[in-house]
């Protein structure tokens, strides 16, 4: 059953979100987890599953990624470079403060793994479940909605040089292999 996204006034500083860097930057870097998967039925609306069905044309199965892909491009065609977000599990916790407002963040997919642009550049093949998939070139920025439900100071902290570089917003992703995922799967990277 899908929820509507509730707001939390109550965000971190600047200082305590930096405090959080050592233990992201520990995440495992070839044998992570599928710590959780979210889909986007609708605007606002968020829905926790422990199964997905990864679809190289429709996305994640539920959804709207297709729709709203579409209604934002230039030529009305969904963007398949940014068919899966994917953000660090460790950023997520540190960033929401609790699991249930991880998916506050907007991410399909939230993944103990490092996904720096040192470890998972785009390119990067990563198997999770029956499925693979790339990351791509695209920036996945903090934005309005971001800066709205984290606070000022978790906007500038994913979006400073070094978050960045750690990709604490997550990285885009297409599907190129289908197939089902589960919460506690392995991701790991493999050869193109």
């Amino acid at each position: 059953m899908a929820e509507t996204i509730m707001q939390n006034p109550e965000h971190l500083s600047a200082v305590e979100l930096e405090a959080g860097l050592d233990h992201i930057r520990r995440s495992p870097g070839d044998d992570g987890t599928l710590d959780l998967i979210v889909a986007r039925p609708q605007t606002n609306e968020r829905e926790v599953l422990q199964e997905g069905q990864l679809d190289a044309d429709e996305g994640l199965i539920g959804d709207n990624w297709k729709v709203a892909s579409a209604s934002y491009s230039k030529d009305g065609k969904p963007d398949y470079e940014s068919q899966i977000n994917i953000m660090n599990a460790r950023a997520a916790a540190l960033i929401a403060q609790s699991k249930d407002r991880w998916p506050l963040a907007g991410d399909q997919l939230y993944v103990d793994f490092d996904l720096s642009e040192e470890n998972a550049p785009p390119g990067t093949r990563l198997a999770i479940g029956e499925a693979i998939l790339e990351i791509t070139p695209p920036p996945h920025l903090g934005c309005k909605k971001f800066t709205q439900r984290f606070g000022l100071d978790a906007m500038k902290f994913v979006n400073s040089d070094v978050g960045k570089a750690l990709h604490l917003r997550g990285v885009n992703a297409r599907i190129i292999q289908p197939g089902t995922i589960r919460v506690g799967d392995r991701v790991e990277k493999v050869a193109p």
